[in-house]
């Protein structure tokens, strides 16, 4: 029996249970791992339920803020308790619309990536009479890391490319509504080991410091992304990082001296390392049947509602709640989708599971279900489950409903505060 099998019962399957100890004590183990002086945004697309957000706003003295990337996710910061001015907006493709609604909720940062970029952020703020603050996302032309996915180095949509900012900037410096406030750098994501990662902050580091120097930059803030891991869909723990704040310490000491009395402000976000052990998928089997000598294992969750890295072709091994004990069997687990992509895991270990039973993927928290294809044949979602101590403090399930559709008339959802 899965210990998650009371909760299956009340409310269904499949099923996301979150525990929001889990994500209070991530949250501490990477404040912990980052100077004092620091600060840190949690990126919203990792998971927006807002028991999560609220959980991560709340406590540590205000230091952990929110990362967005559209106004959805903004209504959830809005609604976890954060304010507009608590947001940091990031995204390539930002639209006339969403700045509007954005700065009308008070949100007065954005890393922006090219020089259209900054001229928009910055017509939706004269539009609203205020000013906005832009940090320029850079992509470095090198790297150091290479046990990660590379965010930076190679053509992208992301960022000003580094060797190319000294020729823009007179436009940047031009550019009405706006004010240059720093730099961003995100240049990884889930390293694996802490050398790597010590070095890649360290070279982002140095990299900015010479920016603003040469090109004279303003640096109020300097954001220089994460690359925490978490196990995805995996039995594991969180990374660890007992090097790391004595590392950073001594790179900004060297190369940004003033950073102690924020000068400038050092931020680091991160997604997955905060919320991805908080959750797990429950899932029931609802047949067992061979083909051809394969095994295969039809639950009733698929890549409908576990789907985060389905596009890279990514294998999830799984575990079974209180059953993994018992012998093995190589099968294959798939979803109840009409298309042969629905696998969750191919030819992989299993015990022997018959209808009925429960199977538990770990590490489930983040890239789960906002990150699939979830309206995909009109499937209804999961219900989430946030538990504390054993006790659920809410269960909601998202709804997509077609509705008329109303002509864009340029009216903010937010009021604005600022006037």
């Amino acid at each position: 029996m899965s210990r998650y099998g009371e909760l299956a019962a009340r409310y269904g399957t499949p099923l996301y249970v979150y525990k929001l100890t889990e994500v209070e004590a991530a949250r501490g183990e990477l404040l912990d791992a980052l100077p004092p002086e620091c600060e840190l945004y949690y990126a919203l697309k990792a998971n927006p339920h807002p028991e999560l957000i609220r959980a991560l706003r709340q406590g540590q003295e205000g230091r952990c803020r929110a990362e967005i990337s559209s106004t959805g996710e903004l209504a959830a910061a809005l609604e976890a308790g954060f304010t507009g001015a608590d947001c940091l907006y990031t995204g390539p493709g930002k639209t006339d619309g969403e700045l509007r609604e954005a700065i009308g909720c008070g949100v007065r940062l954005f890393s922006t990536d090219s020089v259209t970029d900054v001229r928009r952020v910055g017509a939706a703020a004269r539009a609203h009479g205020v000013v906005a603050d832009c940090l320029l996302r850079v992509n470095s032309a090198n790297a150091r890391a290479t046990t990660s996915i590379r965010m930076t180095g190679v053509p992208s949509q992301f960022g000003f490319d580094s060797e190319c900012l000294a020729g823009v900037l007179s436009q940047l410096r031009a550019a009405g509504g706006v004010r240059l406030a720093g730099l961003h750098f995100f240049t990884q994501s889930n390293a694996r080991d802490e050398e790597n990662l010590i070095g890649e902050f360290r070279h982002t580091i140095e990299l900015a410091a010479q920016l603003s120097s040469e090109l004279r930059l303003p640096l109020r803030l300097l954001d220089i992304g994460g690359g925490f891991t978490v196990p995805y869909g995996a039995p594991g723990p969180r990374g660890s990082y007992p090097k790391l704040r004595d590392a950073l310490c001594g790179a900004l000491d060297q190369h940004l001296p003033g950073w102690r009395r924020g000068a400038p402000v050092i931020a680091f976000e991160s997604g997955r390392f905060l919320v991805g052990a908080c959750g797990t998928l429950v899932t029931r089997v609802s047949n067992v049947k061979v083909s051809r000598d394969r095994k295969y294992v039809i639950a009733d969750a698929g890549i409908n509602v576990f789907g985060g890295l389905s596009g890279l072709g990514r294998l999830l091994p799984v575990t079974v709640g209180a059953d993994a004990e018992a012998a093995t069997e190589r099968a294959s687990l798939v979803g109840p989708l009409c298309t042969p992509g629905d696998l969750l895991g191919r030819d992989i270990a299993l015990p022997a599971l018959a209808p009925g039973d429960l199977v538990e993927v770990p590490n489930a928290g983040a890239y789960g279900l906002t990150a699939s294809p979830l309206m995909f044949l009109g499937r209804p979602a999961p219900v989430e489950v946030v538990v504390r101590a054993g006790e659920v403090v809410s269960a909601t399930r998202l709804e997509h409903r077609r509705r008329p559709a109303t002509p864009d008339l340029g009216r903010d959802e937010c009021r604005d505060e600022s006037r």
